[in-house]
């Protein structure tokens, strides 16, 4: 049985804490054993847990995984002692769920837990995924188990807003169950549905209930042994795979580590989706279990505390995550096991009926960024987040719409993939609704805020996530007309060196309207920056709507491998005539599915191919990580200079580019210079009275004898000057020696630039009119 509690109002009878009155204060640390190794004169109490379920009651349309689970909870509760045996989650139940779960609101899962015996659950962020009111509402109502928050406050105030714990009797005992919830919380889930609350420091309110529930004072709640379920958990990265390292890396795990007071006998924690079983340090010196249990229910957490009734201690701890198996004949006749799985299934058939429907199809996979042969890596750019950030924009675009002019997507946001073998009935490539739902689970709705353009530049800064944050970079998936470059070694704010927006640079005193979920317009995920923009509108347009509408207008849908972001070291901004140049690129590579590895780089200044360059594959350790990099080496060449259209600048310096093209991804970027010629090589001395300087009068005829030179490598033998984009040659025109033209980086930050890049107010001051503004995103869309 479970009892609620929120603040002191319930009183809790004592049971068997005399022996706790005389010792309250700072346990004392137990020993850690082998599972079953527990001392036979102590009292057992096996606690199972889970983490980050997400509603993973069905992820193949056959319900086999929320069968297994279940009857891996059914047979180890068997083993153990259904009496001296408790289920009990660190959060995130429900939410970011697949199909099956999700078209129903979760309620499946709810009940599927409930059946399960779930007894207590910290709330975890996606619990709020719908609000407060729907969480303290709907889901409440639904749910057998207690909900604990016990951070979670009334705005301005320190009242409680959840159950703070809840008392579980298991094997005599009173176990009390704290729950706490990651402080970042209100940038995980839409603000608004949050705003009535505070999110306080974890370590903080679980010590302060801790305390409580050990002060001998029974108006206040007390228990025999405390355990913490934190739905906050040890971060990723490849180097931090031990507790000691964890620890070291500082942040809200190590916060947990060493500051969960001596009161708490064991800590459960999620969040992150990592698995571990750690011996951690405890106050006094001793140790005591610190556990999380991957994901989706994937495996099962076991603790078992042994508990000396003449000291009221635990003395003596085991923990272990246990796989989940098949399901065996014995569960078959067990009948909660038999409840469980007619759950699964009548869930299973209801979804099959509203998922089925085949809204279109793709070409090949198209997924989110894998490593090591797992999805979900959110450090990476990948086709699947670069897709729907193209089909949010393309939502807004259409009639009756506002418009936009850049998409964005959360890669957290991806909770699926787009592959081209079936995972049911359909045919090879077909999508269906459920598969569009089950990335999209969220039911975010789309809006668009006004940024301006210096605001853009702060929002791609900021996918490196604060200090402290549990993933340290979040790659936003963008909108094919958006690229740009980057140095990962600058510092913070300084990262980003130039962006490029439909083809053009971006100006950092324009406006630009966004286009994404509610989510990240109103600053999850910490762009806070979005939630600091004017003009937001609420399209009233559901995320899964919109990704079912593009499929639909479409005969097909393909991957794109080409990257919109590469790292450039030592990037240049000034060229001189007959210099040699050195700099080094990197991330070049996709690790989405069928995503080609890169084998050579051209470099291009301005027209002028100065050399093709050798990509070195392989994982580039950092933040981010990235493939693929080549070192560039070339002599800047004598005739280089501006492209037609653009004037020279004063003092024999052109504005161009520097252009790098990779294959056979056709991954393409750009960054703007200013190049000095050695020496003075023009013909022209006075542009008031060359015969070059107004191409309507020109009289060049022949480009071996006329004084003009075409800047941009292509003659007319009229001397009209031709128009070429300043990424390459126009579309249309000869000498397109790459391919189709892509938007590329036109800028870097340069001193005094009034925009990104010092090569734009060049531009700028030579009255340039770029001949692709006309194009904008429609020449290099993709569909």
């Amino acid at each position: 049985m479970s009892l609620k509690k929120r603040g002191a109002s319930l009183l809790v009878g004592a049971g068997a804490i005399t022996a706790l009155v005389a010792t309250s204060g700072t346990a004392h640390a137990a020993d850690p054993v082998e599972p079953g190794g527990i001392d036979p004169s102590l009292t057992t109490v096996n606690l199972l847990n889970i983490n980050d379920f997400h509603g993973r009651i069905d992820t193949d349309g056959t319900g086999a995984s929320g069968k297994a689970f279940a009857c891996t909870v059914v047979e180890t509760r068997a083993q153990l002692g259904e009496d001296s045996t408790a289920l009990l989650s660190a959060g995130d139940n429900i939410g970011a769920s697949p199909f099956t779960s999700a078209s129903q609101e979760d309620l499946p899962t709810i009940q599927f837990l409930n059946t399960l015996g779930l007894e207590a659950s910290a709330v975890g962020n996606h619990e709020f995924d719908r609000g407060f009111s729907d969480l303290t509402g709907r889901v409440s109502q639904a749910a057998d188990f207690d909900l604990l928050g016990a951070n979670v406050y009334e705005r301005g105030t320190t009242t409680p807003a959840l159950d703070e714990y809840s008392i579980v009797e298991v094997g005599g005992l009173k176990v009390g169950v704290v729950g706490a919830v990651t402080q970042q919380t209100p940038s995980l889930v839409s603000p608004q549905g949050v705003s009535g609350l505070d999110f306080g420091d974890p370590v903080d309110a679980v010590n302060r209930v801790a305390a409580q529930l050990k002060d001998g004072d029974a108006t206040n709640g007390e228990a025999d042994i405390v355990v913490a379920e934190y739905h906050e958990g040890a971060t990723e990265g490849d180097d931090l795979t031990t507790l000691d390292a964890q620890v070291a890396a500082g942040g809200a795990f190590a916060d947990i580590v060493n500051d969960t007071a001596g009161e708490v006998d064991a800590i459960f924690t999620g969040h992150t989706h990592k698995g571990y079983a750690w011996d951690a340090p405890a106050p006094d010196g001793g140790t005591r279990p610190i556990i999380q249990s991957n994901s989706y229910g994937d495996t099962l957490g076991q603790l078992q505390l042994g508990f000396d009734e003449e000291t009221g201690e635990v003395t003596q701890y085991s923990a272990t995550n246990v796989e989940v198996a098949d399901p065996t004949d014995a569960c078959a006749s067990n009948p909660t096991y038999a409840s469980a799985s007619a759950i699964v299934d009548e869930a299973v058939a209801t979804a099959g009926e509203l998922g089925k429907k085949v809204i279109g199809t793709v070409s090949d996979d198209i997924t989110t960024a894998h490593n090591d042969g797992a999805r979900d890596n959110r450090q990476r750019e990948s086709t699947l987040g670069n897709l729907t950030a193209d089909i949010w924009l393309d939502a807004l675009d259409q009639p009756g719409r506002g418009g936009a002019d850049i998409g964005i997507m959360n890669p957290g946001g991806l909770r699926d993939e787009l592959l081209y073998e079936p995972t049911g009935d359909e045919e090879p490539g077909e999508v269906t609704y459920a598969e569009a739902a089950s990335i999209n689970p969220f039911a975010n709705t789309l809006m668009t805020v006004d940024l301006t353009g210096a605001q853009v530049v702060t929002l791609l800064e900021q996918q490196w996530q604060p200090e402290g944050s549990s993933r340290p970079f979040l790659k936003l998936g963008l909108s094919d007309n958006v690229t740009y470059t980057y140095d990962p070694d600058a510092a913070a704010g300084s990262r980003i060196s130039s962006v490029s927006i439909d083809g053009e640079p971006l100006d950092e005193g324009a406006t630009y309207t966004i286009a994404s979920g509610s989510f990240l317009i109103g600053g999850g995920d910490n762009f806070t920056v979005l939630a600091e923009g004017s003009n937001a509108k609420d399209t009233g347009l559901i995320d899964t709507d919109a990704f079912v509408n593009y499929f639909g207008a479409r005969d097909e849908v393909s991957p794109d491998h080409r990257k919109q972001a590469v790292a450039i070291t030592d990037q240049p901004s000034e060229l001189t005539a007959g210099d040699e140049v050195s700099f080094t690129a990197s991330g070049f590579d996709l690790t989405s599915l069928g995503s080609p590895t890169n084998s050579e780089v051209e470099v291009f200044v301005g027209d002028d191919s100065v050399g093709t360059f050798p990509i070195t594959a392989g994982l580039i350790q950092g933040v981010p990580t990235r493939n693929g990099t080549a070192d560039i080496s070339f002599t800047v060449p004598e005739q280089a200079g501006a492209p037609a259209g653009i004037a020279a600048a004063a003092d024999d310096d052109d504005a161009s580019q520097v252009r790098l093209v990779a294959s056979p991804s056709d991954t393409e970027v750009s960054f703007p210079v200013t190049i000095t010629a050695d020496e003075p090589t023009s013909t022209t001395t006075d542009p008031t009275t060359s015969t070059t300087s107004d191409p309507t009068t020109s009289t060049s005829s022949d480009p071996s004898t006329s004084t003009s030179t075409s800047t941009s490598g292509t003659g007319t033998s009229t001397g009209t000057p031709t128009a070429t984009s300043t990424s390459g040659t126009a579309p249309g025109t000869d000498g397109d020696v790459t391919g189709p033209v892509v938007e590329t980086d036109d800028t870097t930050p340069g001193p005094g630039a009034g925009v990104v890049g010092s090569g734009l107010g060049l531009l700028l001051a030579a009255g340039a009119a770029l001949a692709i503004a006309g194009a904008r995103r429609t020449a290099g869309r993709r569909h």
